[in-house]
Order: structure tokens, then C-alpha cells, then sequence
């Protein structure tokens, strides 16, 4: 099937790891112009070769998000080199898991600049552009955390729900100005933050990685985490014009482990 993204400008944050990595691969292999941005020049150099390896281009920009000027720079000369924006995928930036005991000032303010800030910071400069042409979808890969609360990810899951009440409210704001804005809240998902939330878990309660994880894939209906590709798959639909009357969603991939009516 023809998506319809062939030549477009993607933007992808978080692109050196993880679902953005995988988001990355899966818009260069629809014919897209795919950007990466990434706070590490190094990951993000090693993302761009394992895609290369796979026959895939990917244009890399480092780039520290959680700085609002960095983020207006790096937009402007993504801009510049390559044409407008089209897409903007926002995978950047992953809040840190903290136990309750742990938990402090530092560590909220730090939730919030890790995660919620980077989003923001990129969609400003990118939403305003498209507006302007009439024309644009921004997605954003906010995590579970953000639907049901998890103590311990109060910090990260408080810049989740602020994250999903932004993407409804751009959605709003700019419908009329031919943007869509929409987001997907990934359950347990196969990636490095899976095991860095066991273990801050396991350092919680003192019971074993593997007992925590077993109890947690018995609380998903589907039975298993997502695969990366799952996300991007939802991300590739959302981004393109097949999904043209579709703006201010906030659709869940957790396996159905939290479906509400």
C-alpha cells in the first residue's frame, strides 16, 4: 500500500534508539527524506551506519532538545537544507524512574525538561511553519505513564499527561490550519527503557526482574510487550494522508491492558 510519503520531509527526535530508531527506518523505507535529531552526536552517527547497513538513509542533527534555542536552530536548518517539514515525530527524551523515596524537586523538575520540555521545544518552531503552508502532522510517541499512574514514574508520568492534554490542544488549535497533531501512548514496548523500569522496580520492592516482569505481561490481554515495529506501523498511518480526518487522537498500544470506553 502506497502511504503517500514518498519524498516528504520526516523529522524524527529520538531517532538513534528505540522506537524512534525503528520510526526512522520505517519512513526511509516508504521514500521519505528522514531527519534524525538526537542529543548524542556519537548514537546518533551509530544509528545513521546500522541503518545504512540495511540499505536505508537517514539525514542525522544533533541536537539537545531540552534547550529551546538549539531546538528553533536545528528546525531552521533542517529547513534550510532540506525543505519544509512535513512530519514531526517526537520520540525524544525519556524521564528517569524514580522510586518514591527518591523522589524529589530535582528529580520533577529534571522529569519534566527530559520529557516533556523536548517535545515542546521541537513542536513550537515546526507547528508555526506549518501552519503558515496550510499543511503538516505532527505525532507524538508519549508513553503509557501518562494514562495510568505508576509510583514509579510519577515524575515521567506527569510529563506523559501533560504531553497528551498539549497534543489534543495544538490538535484543536491549529485543525483549521490544515496541521493534524496526534499521539500513541505505547505500553511495555521492547526496548532498553523496559529493563531500566524492572530494576528500578526491583530496587523498590526487592523481588527479581523476572518475577516483575512475568506479573506484568500477565496483566496485558495480548500476553506479550510490543514490538518496536508495531508503534512505527501506527506512527507511519498517523503521518500520512490515509489518515487525513484524524487529529486530537490519543491512542493506546498497551495490548488493551488499560482500554476505557
Amino acid at each position: 500500500m502506497d502511504l503517500g510519503l514518498t519524498g516528504r520531509v520526516v523529522v524524527i527526535t529520538g531517532a538513534s534508539k528505540g522506537i524512534g530508531l525503528v520510526c526512522a527506518a520505517a519512513f526511509a523505507r516508504e521514500g521519505a527524506t528522514v531527519i534524525g535529531i538526537s542529543r548524542s552526536p556519537e548514537h546518533l552517527h551509530a544509528a545513521q551506519r546500522q541503518l545504512q547497513a540495511m540499505g536505508l538513509h537517514m539525514n542525522v542533527e544533533p541536537a539537545d532538545l531540552s534547550d529551546s534555542v538549539a531546538a528553533q536552530i536545528v528546525m531552521e536548518r533542517i529547513e534550510d537544507d532540506h525543505g519544509p517539514i512535513e512530519v514531526l515525530v517526537n520520540c525524544a527524551g525519556a524521564a528517569r524512574r524514580t522510586p518514591p523515596s527518591e523522589l524529589d524537586a530535582h528529580a520533577l523538575h529534571a522529569a519534566m525538561q527530559a520529557k516533556y520540555f523536548t517535545y515542546m521545544h521541537a513542536i513550537d518552531p515546526v507547528i508555526r511553519h506549518m501552519a503558515a503552508r496550510g499543511k503538516g502532522a505532527i505525532v507524538n510517541v508519549i508513553g503509557q505513564g501518562g494514562r495510568q499512574a505508576n509510583p514509579m514514574h510519577i515524575g515521567g508520568g506527569a510529563a506523559n499527561a501533560a504531553l497528551m492534554l498539549a497534543s489534543v490542544g495544538y490538535a484543536t488549535a491549529y485543525a483549521g490550519k490544515g496541521v493534524r497533531v496526534n499521539a500513541i501512548n505505547p505500553g511495555m514496548t521492547r526496548t532498553g527503557r523496559v529493563q531500566e523500569g524492572l530494576e528500578v522496580s526491583s530496587r523498590a520492592s526487592g523481588r527479581s526482574t523476572d518475577d516483575l516482569l512475568a506479573e506484568q505481561l500477565a496483566g496485558i490481554p495480548l500476553g506479550r510487550v510490543a514490538e518496536p515495529e508495531e508503534i512505527a506501523n501506527v506512527v507511519l498511518f498517523l503521518a500520512s494522508p490515509l489518515a487525513s480526518y484524524v487529529t486530537g487522537a490519543v491512542i493506546p498500544m498497551d495490548g488493551g491492558k488499560t482500554s476505557v470506553i
